[in-house]
């Protein structure tokens, strides 16, 4: 995209920059006349960040990590079963006696030993299958998958929050490119302007109708203007990276933004109430309320008995003193019941540590509600300012031409002198930029206030994509007994 492609409305005769229209001032003129039927409007730029924007997949994968937190807490109340094997090779040598009898007694003073000796070397190998079934655990395994699923709905809560900031970013990136468009024709334009005026002060001077410090004002008048000119095409680079990076594509034939103000509550009363219920930062506190009421009863659950029951299968060969040949089978079901009485109070300090966080949480519910009603007035305040100061940027334009045309005419009888024309052009030139600004912040403000209200998305926005669905994921691994694979095959 090059800043000479824009076509912004503005049409210069042979002194004067003049207006086509006043609508030709607002954002909605600032776009690409050539390839409009390739052109990007806004909605489709917010698509492609809803899509491609890193900050917001890796948000969606956050949730998706979450996920598994559910099945991992069902696993306290499944089976659980394992293998043991072992082989290896054991050398014996034994010594049996035959004591006691007057004979062995009698052969062994005559140096014959009656007793049994052998040495040999056996093979024990042998598998054991265990098995164990938890039947009561104190609710614990009940209490920690409804706290993994509302840490699960929290962190839906905070996808939701980065989804509002991207769209949110990514409207402010495409006006921000918008404005800085405008306001570099509008400042080239001005130095075609100014430079006429100092060629009219050369001719002048020539003649002796103006002196050299006519010119001089004038020359300085031109020198300053290709000054904020670079100037202003350093801020629309700027502009168009931060596009780059929050789209995901150049910014190129880009059509007028429009305000979000119909989708708005009418009153700001209406726009906190519903924020305070909506807001994705307040429903992800409230859900991390619940999990910590939840870990609370889990911490409390290790003070609870736990019943278990456990069965072991096993067949050892060689296992009897390694003789070769040997052979054990064993078979076993037993119940286990775990009574905690004291374990060093460190269930005691868990609970009232989880209480302590349970009442942290709710202050932070506290805190959330109160930032977000303090966003809902500040965002309704900006958008009244800005459609305030739209309406007095038309004023003020309409007047500062009105006034240029008046002291041009006036300098031409010698009322007026070259620094009054030029004060006039900076003036008008103030004014069209200050109106372009007040635009485009009409169109940013709307959307910060449709996200104070936690209704910044794409369904709202009524986006041309596929909506992202999180509960897919969770479903499909949820009650997962097996599995090495992710629900998209990794």
């Amino acid at each position: 995209m090059t800043i000479d492609g824009y076509g912004l409305g503005w049409r210069r005769s042979a002194n004067v920059l003049s207006c086509t229209s006043a609508a030709a001032l607002a954002l909605a003129a600032v776009a690409l006349s050539p390839g409009r039927a390739s052109a990007e409007s806004l909605r489709s730029a917010l698509a492609r960040a809803y899509y491609g924007n890193p900050d917001l997949n890796q948000s969606r994968a956050n949730v998706r990590v979450r996920d598994e937190d559910a099945p991992k807490a069902k696993s306290g109340l499944r089976p659980k079963a394992s293998i043991t094997a072992q082989a290896g090779a054991q050398y014996a040598a034994i010594k049996i006696p035959f004591g006691g009898s007057s004979s062995q007694q009698a052969g062994a003073a005559a140096g014959a030993s009656g007793d049994f000796q052998d040495t040999y070397v056996g093979y024990p190998r042998g598998a054991t299958l265990n098995m164990s079934q938890t039947l009561f655990d104190g609710f614990r395994t009940e209490n920690s998958v409804r706290q993994a699923e509302s840490g699960v709905f929290a962190a839906r809560s905070t996808m939701r929050l980065t989804e509002q900031a991207t769209l949110q970013n990514g409207a402010t990136a495409y006006m921000n490119v918008l404005r800085d468009t405008a306001v570099v024709s509008l400042r080239k334009n001005n130095i075609s302007v100014l430079e006429e005026q100092l060629k009219q002060s050369r001719d002048r001077f020539q003649v002796g109708e103006v002196t050299r410090t006519d010119v001089s004002q004038a020359e300085a008048s031109v020198a300053l203007a290709r000054s904020e000119f670079y100037a202003a095409q350093a801020q629309l680079k700027n502009s168009m990276a931060n596009y780059r990076q929050i789209i995901g594509a150049e910014p190129k034939h880009l059509e007028p933004g429009r305000s979000l103000e119909p989708l708005l509550p009418k009153s700001l009363e209406q726009a906190i109430a519903i924020a305070l219920v909506e807001h994705p930062g307040v429903t992800a506190a409230f859900h991390q309320v619940d999990a910590a009421a939840l870990a609370v009863k889990v911490a409390e659950g290790a003070l609870a008995p736990n019943l278990s029951v456990n069965g072991q299968v096993s067949n050892q060969y060689d296992s009897f003193l390694g003789l070769p040949g040997s052979k054990q089978f064993t078979a076993s079901a037993t119940a286990q019941l775990n009574v905690p009485l004291y374990q060093g109070g460190v269930e005691y300090a868990s609970v009232r540590q989880a209480k302590e966080q349970l009442g942290q949480a709710r202050l932070n519910a506290d805190v959330q509600r109160e930032s977000v009603r303090a966003s809902v007035v500040s965002s309704y305040g900006l958008l009244d300012t800005a459609k305030a100061s739209i309406i007095s940027g038309q004023a003020a334009v309409k007047a500062a031409e009105t006034a240029l045309a008046g002291v041009r005419e006036e300098a031409k009888v010698g009322q007026r002198t070259t620094l009054d024309v030029l004060n006039a052009q900076q003036s008008l030139l103030n004014a069209r930029v200050n109106l372009v600004t007040s635009q485009r912040d009409r169109v940013v403000a709307s959307y910060a206030a449709l996200g104070s209200i936690g209704r910044l998305s794409a369904q709202e926005l009524d986006l041309a994509v596929a909506l992202y669905d999180p509960s897919v994921h969770l479903n499909q691994v949820h009650d997962l007994w097996f599995g090495l694979d992710t629900p998209d095959g990794r």
